[in-house]
């Protein structure tokens, strides 16, 4: 199998051809552009299932949440690994492509529009300012788009004189900080670990503060809807910890929230969002696994694909944004989710 680090490696090496090829092609007088295709009338399609999607409740509470009839709706397929999905009320969708080394807008007929190319984007949220912020896994740093969403810079890279290892998931918090983890899952080969992995704070004057570094591999986080609580999960010990969190920016008291071990599916936690209920919503082995404000998991929704994360949006914030190896599916649910970029 070939690893991820392998797999950006020759992306990059892709990614500089093509702009080579670009160059060359620009200095030939131009041939006459085919008739194009309506995206109307190319519906995505998704690739052929691992599994069926089902939805499997625990508890009686999971159907409060879904129609046991809900489908699963593909909205942009094509990509060859998606990751970062951030919905805009303007109707679309941010996605990251890792494996393409870009940053895409997808928009509800299944087109995309190129925006960004850099090496393994990951998560991604928008800022109070209305503002992208992504965890430039390859570049070892948080970056914000430019407002034309052409172009970035780069936020934060270091802490304490040492480079961060593989920044992965980020989340505005209930402050207006921005909040991310930082592992090492995406660290190729030729790079160093400077620093433990950790999750840290960004302050709005851009002071970077460690908030912890208990876990092994922490990689999605989220805040509860009364911002009292701030979860994160971790790829090593498979679990969800919960965080009392502070006025002050801080964190304390973290106990385990929810046991993902799976004997049966391969996977491991990663993206995760709340309702306004509180109910957690975290990408998981087999699919989504959805837990109650108490800590017990009530249902999972089968994918048919292995995912990395999920998002809301639509109208209300009710429908599931998923994004699912090389495809990103809707899935419409009965309750309201949380998006902090979007609180008043």
């Amino acid at each position: 199998m070939i690893t991820k680090a392998a797999r950006i490696l020759i992306a990059t090496i892709t990614v500089l051809l093509s702009t080579s090829t670009a160059t060359m092609r620009a200095q030939q007088p131009a041939a006459p552009a085919a008739p194009a295709t309506p995206a109307a009338s190319r519906p995505p399609r998704a690739p052929r299932p691992d599994k069926a999607f089902e939805l499997h409740a625990i508890a009686p509470e999971f159907w409060k949440l879904f129609d046991k009839d809900a489908k699963l709706q593909t909205m942009g397929t094509g990509f060859r690994f998606t990751e970062g999905p951030v919905w805009d009320p303007a109707g679309f969708l941010w996605v990251s492509d890792e494996e393409k080394n870009e940053i895409v807008k997808l928009y509800a007929d299944g087109h995309t529009e190129d925006m960004v190319s850099l090496v393994d984007p990951d998560g991604s949220t928008y800022d109070k300012q209305h503002r992208l912020l992504s965890t430039a896994s390859g570049l070892r740093a948080i970056i914000r788009l430019s407002a034309d969403g052409k172009s970035f810079e780069t936020v934060v890279d270091h802490y304490q004189g040492k480079r961060l290892n593989t920044p992965n998931d980020i989340v505005i918090g209930p402050d207006g900080a921005i909040y991310f983890t930082d592992p090492i899952i995406d660290m190729t080969k030729d790079q160093q670990q400077e620093l433990p992995q950790s999750v840290y704070r960004l302050g709005l004057d851009n002071t970077l503060t460690l908030l912890t570094k208990d876990q092994t591999a922490p990689n999605g986080l989220a805040f509860s809807p009364d911002g009292k609580y701030l979860y994160i999960d971790d790829d090593n010990s498979k679990d969800i910890r919960r965080y009392s969190f502070h006025k002050d920016g801080t964190i304390s008291d973290g106990t385990v929230f929810g046991d993902m071990k799976d004997p049966t599916n391969r996977g491991v936690p990663d993206g995760m969002k709340v309702d306004k209920k509180g109910n957690l919503f975290v990408s998981g082995p087999n699919g989504i696994w959805v837990w109650n404000s108490k800590g017990i998991h009530i249902g999972t929704v089968q994918m048919p694909h292995g995912m990395a994360n999920l998002t809301w949006g639509g109208p209300g914030y009710s429908s599931l944004y998923i994004t699912a190896g090389n495809t990103v599916y809707i899935l419409q649910t009965k309750t309201h989710g949380i998006l902090g970029y979007l609180k008043k």
